[in-house]
């Protein structure tokens, strides 16, 4: 990153210590976040008197800034603080799984594991066997987020790496490639089902498979895993080493010194009953009237119980044989010895709990402004009224969905209210709903990274501030940004080339493809 010759800065560099100065003179994440709440409040109360002729497409209504200043609306504010937090969906998600995790952590369990791990992994193929996790972990849901991301630091960490390195590299797995997968998850069928009824809207009798974009989110693993790992190795890992240095003396750090015999002993009871009782999930899983399947007898489906249950499932597979291996390896004396390993990590979680409460706030008052929404459909709009070629307006789409993925973060949500317009125009230029889909999902992938929007962006913050205290927005921000941009100009590019290689996107694609 710095010139060998004249001993200066590239200016990659220069830019990204900037965008960390700049990101880390900010207020506490907490009290930027409820100064965002209150920024939302008055650009709300400014723009709410005009008319955007702007129109719901979902509804047909008229879609206008919602004053958050009006008296009824913050007499509802102070009336709906304790539900807004307690229902911040990675709240939730967050602490239960930790409570699980802390015990397989504090017991040593996860320890012994990475002991194994570390010993039969090359240390060259660590980066991209760890973004393979993260791709994959998407079909768990956000289980990623809360697993495979601080997972990511302890693994870097104990193999001599740079922590952050590795939280950067889980990261950007989980969530920069968040469209990237070789397992279907609940995201495809939901993506989907927007899709097809913005198709209808021109033709009414066309049906779409949940998988129309498997092969092409399939291969684009490839190109995440491949882009991730060169970053991470050749322009993240050098400049953590020169610029952030570890903190001394960590606590509740893995040392990975020799397995011993009776930590082997302990491993594998423990993992004997971790593997019997994924074994027996499975058997519970597979009958097609099984009670983990949904009433059509669907397992990945956002409504079947399977996929509701990850993270309680999360919570017993560590619970259970973090206990077992605590009492084998002599490291649990009492049941007290376990509970309080829970109350450790929950202790640990107190910083996060704080963050999340206000960004709760924030992003609850953001989305009934409707200023995220407005900001979408009017992008929308105008990338439509340019009438500009297909090949082009597929890359204003992806473009245009990573800038509004700042603002908006969830996947479901913003493509409701924009694909009722991209579709049925692409499909005037005989461009496919399936190629369109593709091109929103790249666009909904590469910036989550970089918005600290995203609910887990906080989380994220929590865990590398216990490699580097002195972690902030900043440094999380200027850590990601490589991770975005080289993202954004290969997975488009590849994209492309997918689109003029006529390749079929998924199964039983709908399209045509027109000549590129």
């Amino acid at each position: 990153m710095t010139n060998s010759t004249t001993g200066k800065k590239s200016f990659l560099d220069r830019f990204l210590d900037i965008i960390e100065k700049a990101g880390n003179k900010l207020p506490d994440p907490a009290i930027l976040f409820l100064g965002l709440m209150i920024l939302t409040w008055i650009i709300s109360a400014l723009l709410a008197p005009i008319d955007f002729n702007a129109f719901d497409p979902r509804t047909g209504e008229a879609l206008r800034i919602q004053n958050m200043l009006q008296a009824d609306r913050m007499a509802a504010f102070f009336a709906n603080m304790t539900s807004v937090f307690i229902n911040f969906a990675p709240l939730g998600v967050v602490l239960l799984a930790m409570l699980g995790v802390g015990v397989a952590e504090h017991s040593g369990f996860i320890n012994a594991g990475l002991k194994y791990v570390l010993g039969v992994t090359p240390q060259m193929l660590l980066t991209p066997i760890l973004v393979l996790v993260g791709i994959v972990s998407h079909t768990a849901a956000d289980a990623g987020y809360v697993l495979v991301i601080p997972l990511g630091g302890v693994i870097f960490y104990a193999a001599g790496r740079h922590p952050l390195a590795g939280i950067a590299a889980a990261f950007a797995g989980v969530s920069g490639g968040f469209s990237a997968n070789f397992i279907p998850s609940s995201i495809d069928p939901l993506i989907q089902s927007f899709t097809q009824s913005a198709a209808q809207i021109t033709d009414p009798d066309i049906v779409l498979n949940p998988l129309n974009n498997y092969y092409f989110t399939s291969l684009s693993s490839i190109v995440v895993i491949a882009v991730v790992w060169f970053i991470t190795d050749k322009i993240i890992e050098p400049r953590l080493q020169k610029n952030v240095p570890v903190d001394e003396n960590l606590e509740d750090v893995p040392k990975m010194d020799a397995i011993t015999a009776a930590e082997k002993k302990a491993f594998w009871k423990a993992f004997g009953t971790l593997f019997a009782g994924v074994v027996l999930l499975v058997i519970w899983v597979i009958p097609e009237t099984s009670a983990m399947r949904n009433p059509v007898g669907e397992i990945t489906a956002g409504d079947a119980p399977l996929m509701k249950s990850i993270v309680p499932l999360i919570f017993v597979l560590f619970w259970i044989p973090g206990m077992v291996y605590g009492f084998a390896s002599k490291t649990y004396a009492s049941m007290k010895d376990m509970v309080m390993s829970m109350s450790k990590s929950m202790g640990s979680m107190s910083y996060y709990i704080v963050m999340a409460f206000f960004c709760a706030l924030f992003i609850d008052a953001f989305t009934q402004s409707k200023i995220g929404s407005l900001t979408a459909l009017k992008g929308a709009e105008f990338l439509q009224s340019l009438q500009l070629p297909g090949q082009v307006t597929i890359v204003g789409i992806l473009l245009l969905t990573a800038f509004v993925n700042l603002l908006v973060g969830s996947a479901s949500a913003k493509w409701a209210l924009i694909s009722p317009i991209f579709v049925p125009m692409l499909m005037q230029l005989g461009i496919s709903p399936d190629l369109t889909q593709a091109a929103y999902r790249v666009g909904d992938s590469v910036s989550n990274i970089i918005t600290p929007l995203l609910p887990y962006f906080p989380l994220i913050v929590v865990f590398c501030q216990k490699y580097v205290k002195s972690t902030g927005i900043g440094t999380l921000v200027s850590i990601m940004i490589p991770y975005s941009l080289v993202l954004l100009v290969a997975w488009t590019l590849f994209l492309l080339l997918y689109w003029a290689l006529g390749i079929p996107l998924g199964i039983q694609a709908s399209y045509e493809y027109i000549g590129f």
